[in-house]
């Protein structure tokens, strides 16, 4: 009976050498947790990109999770970062505006030194330039270009037949006023265009379009001890046209608003064809659930003509932005992921799933080789905005610490414009001293952080 049981003993002890020799042979992957603030279409194109990843190698498991809008997933990720117990993500994706909070905030890897330290090339001089001088700091790329959109023009053909205008866009703000008033001549519409945004659209953007100073230090390039310039002469040009504009119908201004549990944003008025035209962010491409209910086209940002130069306009979107207090071995994964997400087949990919622009010249020449932008114009068009020349120092874009708050006080002194509360003088001067205390206790607070892991 003994020997029996020891048979049996020893048959389970070899079952069980077995079974722990195949527990052992299979590879517990590294988790690298991303946090990002894309719902919905660009959510789900996302995560298919991840997907892609997971599947292309053994070692590592990228988890992406949603975390509500930019802002938020920003603030939850650096909240997260504070308590130091390694609860926060390996990656947090950052709108355009963060980039200087991000920069000084002390608790980045640069991916320059990331991917030096796990002897990984990018080839830098491969990105476009418009893209990276946002995100790099003395010709070194501190964060990973990512989702990259930029303000256009969209305009609805089925009003502009109605109003007899043909089947272009406007190319000059000239055109945008003369169309807008054959548009409401012709009852096609009720208003020209509208912009949700309109520090973003008419003020960013028009701005660098326009190769204007945005403020001092070279938009805040040079410094932190940065002042805004958005009451030049350009400036209030620009917004008293606008002004006057709304009170002609020819522009709608809308302030957001909560309705049915959801937000009421004026692109909805384009939508709906009450407005013939809409400025707004290449990315409005591939947020729609829905084809649009009319035939739609897209232009360039509207220029006012040969008095000013024209340079590029600038990002919007989101970079992704890697995060210190990690175990080591994590980073290796990081790099991984980041060399992925830049390769050639990933930016084809994500460039003709979404309204985002590719971001490497690879990416761009084998869209043109493959006639992508012929059968796609529409997708063209922010591409040739970002694309248009060399970037300026007023048009690689905007680095101004706190931007946040600061783009939240031009947006309340515009109100005030456009519900007749202030003149235009009043409110861009009264936006400038606001946003320059904001901008001053930013540089008292923030100053430069070693950049090592």
């Amino acid at each position: 009976m003994q020997s029996i049981v020891t048979r049996a003993v020893s048959v389970i002890a070899v079952a069980a050498l077995a079974l722990l020799g195949g527990c052992a042979g299979a590879q517990v992957k590294t988790e690298i947790l991303i946090w990002h603030g894309m719902e919905e279409q660009l959510g789900e194109a996302f995560g298919e990109l991840v997907k892609q990843f997971n599947q292309s190698q053994r070692e590592f498991e990228v988890k992406a999770l949603y975390k509500d809008t930019y802002p938020e997933a920003m603030t939850s990720a650096m909240n997260a970062y504070g308590q130091k117990n390694r609860s926060h993500p390996h990656i947090i994706q950052v709108y355009e505006a963060g980039t200087q909070s991000m920069l000084l905030s002390g608790a980045i890897v640069p991916i320059y030194r990331l991917m030096q330290q796990e002897k990984i090339a990018i080839n830098r001089a491969d990105f476009i330039e418009t893209v990276t001088n946002y995100y790099s700091k003395e010709n070194k790329l501190y964060s990973m270009p990512f989702n990259s959109s930029t303000a256009i023009l969209y305009y609805n053909k089925d009003i502009f037949k109605k109003a007899g205008l043909g089947d272009k866009p406007p190319a000059t703000w000239q055109d945008v006023e003369t169309m807008s008033r054959k548009i409401l001549a012709a009852g096609a519409a009720t208003c020209g265009f509208t912009t949700p945004s309109s520090s973003w659209t008419m003020l960013e953007n028009t701005f660098a379009w326009h190769d204007q100073p945005f403020a001092t230090n070279e938009n805040g390039y040079k410094s932190v001890d940065t002042k805004l310039l958005i009451n030049s002469d350009f400036g209030l040009m620009h917004i008293r046209t606008l002004a006057k504009w709304q009170k002609e119908n020819i522009f709608m201004w809308q302030k957001e608003y909560t309705v049915g549990g959801g937000m009421e944003r004026p692109e909805r008025k384009f939508l709906d064809g009450d407005c013939a035209m809409l400025v707004w962010t290449s990315e409005f491409i591939g947020l729609q659930k829905k084809p649009f209910k009319f035939n739609w086209g897209t232009g360039q940002l509207p220029h006012w003509g040969p008095l000013y130069p024209k340079a590029n306009t600038i990002l919007g979107g989101a970079t992704l932005w890697v995060l210190r207090e990690h175990e080591p071995a994590d980073y290796k994964g990081v790099a991984q992921f980041i060399k992925f997400i830049a390769e050639p087949r990933q930016q084809i990919r994500w460039a003709t799933t979404t309204g985002f622009v590719p971001i490497t010249k690879t990416a761009v020449k084998n869209l043109e080789d493959d006639s992508f932008f012929k059968k796609n114009p529409d997708k063209w068009t922010a591409l040739s905005q970002l694309l248009n020349a060399k970037p300026t120092p007023n048009s690689r874009g905007i680095r101004l610490g706190a931007y946040k708050k600061v783009r939240e006080v031009i947006e309340q002194e515009l109100e005030s414009i456009f519900t007749g509360k202030k003149t235009v003088k009043e409110a861009l001067d009264t936006a400038v001293i606001r946003g320059n205390a904001i901008l001053k206790e930013f540089g008292v607070t923030h100053k430069p952080w070693p950049d090592s892991i």
